[in-house]
């Protein structure tokens, strides 16, 4: 990227957002691996169909039973005064067109910190299921982190096996998702290599490579901007002239 003859907006975060970050996550992978200690990683489906509950197409009918799955684990918490994992607000059911689909806020001593979730699940039974999503637009994830700079988007990806069992006394079939593993990172901090920009969907969506192998590296608001910009411009259908015209689009430039 070249901004040397254009204002660019700025975006400068907390001192402490890393800090608030590192809390964030621990307290949601302490969440979840209590209903995986607990034994309550099943989703159960009791049908009156007879035979074998159908699986070819399960992954459609799972990823939304996942996403309220963890939604439960949330809620459950914040029934709970003064909780061990400091979550104070819990909103789930957010618009299919935002950035998360469970919103939490956490008080740690005095300060705020608000994580948007966004749940991805994938499937051991289908080849490749899920295992390079698409997380959201480029323009919006910008603008998110542009015009909040401490924006937290967590990325909380969920592995799961499906299977069907038959009720021996009525012969109706019964679908299983056993949640087997999970994996929770700030994608602010995603490291370079493990994420893409697909030109060829609007305005540029952000992929993951492998959902299941990702590493992190730190850095600043800003540096996630310039990266995500240089990918942007450098995928296969995009320059730097069309990132010029979507940033005075999107008020990125002064």
């Amino acid at each position: 990227m070249d901004y040397k003859n254009l204002d660019v907006k700025i975006p400068k975060e907390s001192e402490n957002y890393e800090e608030m970050s590192e809390k964030a996550i621990s307290r949601i992978n302490q969440m979840v691996q209590s209903r995986f200690d607990h034994n309550k990683n099943n989703i159960i489906l009791n049908t009156n169909i007879l035979g074998s509950f159908p699986l070819d197409n399960i992954n459609k009918l799972a990823a939304p039973l996942i996403e309220s799955w963890a939604g439960n684990i949330f809620h459950d918490v914040i029934k709970v005064n003064d909780n061990d994992f400091s979550l104070v607000n819990v909103e789930v059911g957010t618009k299919r067109t935002d950035l998360a689909d469970i919103i939490l806020q956490f008080k740690f001593n005095n300060n705020y910190s608000t994580s948007n979730i966004d749940v991805k699940s994938t499937t051991d039974t289908i080849k490749n299921s899920g295992k390079g999503p698409n997380i959201t637009s480029f323009a919006k994830i910008r603008s998110a982190y542009l015009e909040d700079p401490d924006f937290m988007f967590v990325i909380l990806s969920v592995r799961y096996h499906p299977y069907s069992e038959t009720n021996t006394d009525t012969g109706f079939a019964k679908g299983v998702i056993a949640l087997t593993d999970f994996h929770s990172y700030d994608f602010k901090y995603l490291s370079e290599s493990d994420f893409t920009i697909n030109p060829a969907l609007g305005t540029g969506q952000v992929q993951i490579k492998d959902i299941h192998y990702v590493t992190t590296e730190k850095r600043s608001t800003w540096k996630l901007i310039r990266l995500l910009d240089d990918k942007y411009i450098h995928s296969s259908r995009r320059t730097f002239e069309d990132w010029v015209r979507e940033a005075k689009k999107n008020k990125r430039i002064k």
